[in-house]
């Protein structure tokens, strides 16, 4: 029964992180009432080996119908591993329980900008072009990328909403190409907790077939719909992760 309601959860999240990210909103949780006693590090380990694989048929998806700027993308996604590397390093050594009360803040101020700017990321257009936009890529890959190995809730939304704000992307373009960094950052994450025997594979391994399954759904649906459907969903999975975040923060 425990296997069931988190494979269930594990499919849910694979559908909401291919279009928008945010997955862990679902099975981080779903991972942590299931198996109460189970060390953090391991179910973010677990969460990690199976989301992975959802992120990656995402992104084969989204290469087959958006054209991804790869010269840009190669070096991010670089940058983000090593950043997810050593945060996930720094997650087995420190308790990351003091950004719990800073990331609801944080995700208010990009809901809040978002709502505000009604014109933001329904155009493709960047704003920059060559070693620049790889430099500014880069610098988001580096930080999120650290963040999501020591941390990881919204990731994924923090990846689309700086591709969106700093390099001009619209929310379907910046959706693809934030998949590609996140799945460097869990490859790099799962590396560490791999070696420090923080992955339950078998566990992992049924969420990561569920996780395919919400994946492919949710990039179907996001190619179909376009940038402003990407855009409304990424709304409401902000606001979710708002009320989650908070409630964990201030009230639990």
């Amino acid at each position: 029964m425990d296997l069931l309601i988190v494979t269930a959860a594990s499919l849910l999240a694979g559908l909401v992180d291919s279009i928008v990210g945010g997955g862990g909103l679902i099975l981080i949780p779903a991972l942590f009432a299931t198996y109460p006693g189970a060390a953090p590090a391991t179910l973010f380990g677990t969460n990690k080996s199976a989301s992975v694989w959802g992120t990656s048929i995402a992104t084969v998806q989204y290469a087959r119908r958006v054209r991804l700027r790869w010269p840009v993308l190669g070096p991010a996604a670089l940058a983000a591993f090593v950043g997810s590397f050593f945060g996930a390093w720094v997650v087995t050594v420190i308790d990351p329980a003091f950004l719990r009360k800073l990331l609801p803040v944080i995700l208010l101020a990009v809901l809040l900008y978002t709502l505000t700017k009604k014109d933001l990321g329904r155009v493709h257009a960047p704003r920059h072009d060559g070693r620049r936009e790889t430099l500014l890529a880069c610098g988001i890959g580096l930080v999120l990328g650290w963040y999501d190995g020591f941390f990881g809730p919204g990731t994924g939304s923090f990846f689309i909403f700086l591709f969106v704000r700093v390099l001009g992307y619209d929310f379907l373009n910046a959706s693809a190409s934030a998949k590609v960094l996140n799945v460097a950052t869990n490859i790099s994450a799962i590396a560490l907790f791999a070696a420090k025997g923080h992955i339950w594979w078998q566990v992992g391994a049924v969420l990561a077939v569920a996780n395919i399954a919400g994946s492919l759904i949710g990039t179907r649906l996001a190619l179909k719909h376009g940038a402003g459907f990407v855009r409304w969903v990424f709304i409401v999975v902000v606001g979710a992760l708002i009320l989650k975040t908070g409630y964990d923060a201030f009230l639990k």
